[in-house]
């Protein structure tokens, strides 16, 4: 009966590990061990050299905890930017346990 119980057990364990490292459909392509993509964000009708950079960044522990401004305007008044041309978004992710999200705003 114990051999049974533990059978169950673990066939419940590994089913249940398989599900959570699949993941989702999202609009951010996420990896079930480790994620580290570069996207486009953003674009607009700006042409011309971007001259300055400035980034903004948030981080997030266990899936539980998040901390920072990662928004366009932070990311805009660190690079000292008025003028924005595009945005990219930097993302890393190591199990779920810790992720950093970072926007790249590139203008003038």
């Amino acid at each position: 009966m114990k051999k049974v119980i533990m059978k169950k057990f673990w066939f419940t364990f590994v089913l249940g590990l398989v599900v959570m490292l699949m993941g989702c459909a999202t609009v951010i392509p996420m990896g079930g061990l480790y994620t580290g993509v570069k996207l486009p964000f953003g674009a607009t009708g700006n042409n011309g050299v971007s001259s300055r950079t400035g980034v903004a960044e948030c981080r997030s522990v266990l899936g539980l905890v998040a901390v920072g401004d990662c928004s366009i305007e932070a990311a805009k008044k660190n690079g000292g930017i008025t003028k924005v041309n595009h945005i990219d978004m930097d993302v890393m992710n190591i199990l779920g346990i810790y992720g950093s999200y970072k926007v790249i705003v590139s203008g003038e």
